[in-house]
């Protein structure tokens, strides 16, 4: 069990929540949501004691133990893989290196030959002597093979090293589990052994997540911050989006009927305060009036983007043909594929990391010459496309925000004061306009190049990863707008639910095979 009692975090005058009391209990998932900025990070770092809170308290239950999923990625690099994972159960850990030191030397005296005697018992009432299967499980699980368990974390990019410290925190399997963001860089097959562990785990688990499908398979409640506050709702995300509609219209409907009551009281009094016969009722309706209180409903942290792609040149019946392609760096991703993508079709590709779903994607989209075979493009073609790597696009890097933009913009001759509207509606407000490339947040990055995209007017559209660093508002708005675009979408996503949604066809990559089938193949 954990709970919070009047927790309230500020930065100087600024204020993320204010006197949040709350109650985590064993054997549920919190999904802790959030517009970006909100403190949803913030939160979970003072309740792992990684930062403090201004005011307030945190109380964990008497032996719990508790892990949190490290965001210092940079922190096991010259340690091996394996021995990162043994590291999240503090103790186990310290009894290997014993052991292990103890077991290196030649002759031992008396006292440590003893001391081996206690290790040794002490090692395996830890679950010494089952560490290495139980940790190979999870690694595997996380799309690891055991013959890179030896290599050092130097030698795996960000995503990989997160998986590792994800299996870290769920090697010493704590009763309180505190995951920020554990579904980033997960191919859909990990996300799918992520959600079955959850659902097994016995402890508590609080998770940040901007993947709807993951909360919708693991919560069983939602912790919406919101309003400087925490509310509690029951279920998963999507119950909780259905609920706090209705909260939000029945609170509403109670103050409009409150200033219907307050307006025909007023009316009254006005009309009869000084008719003698009237008086005392007049008088009675103003302690009336003075009971009643308007609900104040405060503004929502949680904005949406306003997202919507219009090509500005009609697509003709010929988009992309692709014709034996072939592609090989260290091994082959694919070989001789063919196939052709018409108007209106939307194509996910999809498949575990590290098989070439960018590349074939570039590859479809001429941005990338393939081995052999051929890619052309209908005469009438105009891609706009969003990168995974922003900084392919984001150039150069103390380019302030507004001026990149404009030069997407057809009108030459847009004004500031126009852009700056258009870039409001992406949720650039005020000065953050002005903001340099390179200081930009991930969020505000991928709004950027997607405001880049409107601008564009392209008629085929080309996404890699896009909801890599959306909220949850943002997910939504560009799903909407994906769903609302007539012509053909190419893009590669892990997010099951904007698959479901937007493709109506699929290629998967496996085995170094594309396999090229219905989105009903897809599980829901």
């Amino acid at each position: 069990m954990i709970s919070t009692s009047k927790l309230t975090k500020r930065f100087g005058a600024d204020i993320l929540f204010e006197d949040v009391s709350v109650l985590f209990t064993p054997g549920n998932c919190y999904g802790l949501i959030g517009a970006n900025g909100s403190g949803k990070s913030t939160f979970v770092k003072i309740l792992a004691d990684q930062m403090p809170s201004t005011h307030g308290e945190v109380t964990i239950g008497k032996g719990c133990t508790l892990g949190y999923l490290r965001q210092d990625h940079a922190e096991f690099d010259d340690v091996a893989i394996l021995d990162t994972v043994y590291m999240g159960n503090q103790d186990l850990w310290a009894l290997h290196q014993e052991r292990e030191l103890l077991y290196s030397k030649t002759d031992l005296t008396d006292a440590e030959n003893e001391r081996c005697g206690e290790v040794e018992e002490a090692f395996g009432e830890a679950g010494g002597y089952t560490m290495e299967a139980d940790a190979a499980k999870l690694l595997n699980g996380l799309g690891f093979t055991d013959d890179v368990f030896s290599k050092q974390m130097r030698t795996l990019q960000g995503g990989f090293k997160l998986r590792v410290l994800l299996a870290q925190v769920l090697f010493a399997h704590p009763d309180v589990l505190l995951l920020d963001e554990p579904t980033n860089h997960l191919d859909m097959d990990s996300i799918e052994w992520l959600v079955d562990l959850l659902r097994r785990y016995e402890g508590t688990v609080i998770v940040i997540s901007h993947d709807r499908y993951f909360l919708n398979q693991v919560c069983t409640h939602i912790a919406d911050l919101d309003y400087h506050e925490i509310r509690m709702f029951t279920g998963n995300y999507d119950d909780f989006t259905i609920a706090s509609l209705d909260a939000r219209e029945q609170r509403e409907k109670a103050n409009k009927k409150m200033e219907k009551q307050i307006h025909d009281l007023k009316t009254f009094i006005s009309r009869f305060s000084a008719n003698a016969s009237k008086a005392r009722q007049a008088t009675s309706r103003q302690k009336l009036l003075g009971k009643i209180e308007v609900q104040e409903i405060k503004p929502s942290s949680r904005v949406s983007p306003f997202l919507r792609f219009a090509p500005k040149r009609r697509l003709g019946d010929k988009v992309i043909e692709v014709s034996s392609i072939s592609k090989t760096y260290d091994t082959t991703l694919f070989k001789d594929f063919s196939c052709t993508i018409g108007k209106k079709e939307r194509i996910a590709i999809i498949g575990k990391n590290g098989v070439g779903k960018t590349t074939l994607l570039k590859i479809i989209a001429g941005q990338l010459a393939p081995d052999t075979g051929s890619v052309i493009l209908g005469d009438t073609v105009e891609l706009s496309v969003f990168p995974q790597d922003p900084g392919e696009v984001l150039q150069p890097p103390e380019t302030q925000a507004m001026d990149w933009l404009k030069c997407y913009s057809e009108d030459k001759e847009i004004s500031e004061t126009e852009l700056r509207s258009f870039m409001g509606r992406m949720l650039f407000s005020k000065d953050d306009v002005f903001k340099p490339l390179q200081v930009l947040s991930g969020g505000e990055k991928a709004r950027l190049i997607l405001a880049k995209m409107m601008l564009e007017g392209g008629n085929v559209a080309v996404l890699d990863e896009p909801t890599n660093h959306l909220d949850l508002e943002s997910i939504e708005a560009l799903n909407f707008a994906l769903d609302q675009f007539e012509n053909t979408i190419v893009f590669v996503s892990h997010d099951h639910r904007l698959i479901r949604s937007i493709a109506t066809r699929i290629l998967e990559i496996k085995d170094g095979k594309i396999i090229d089938r219905t989105v009903d193949d897809i599980s829901a």
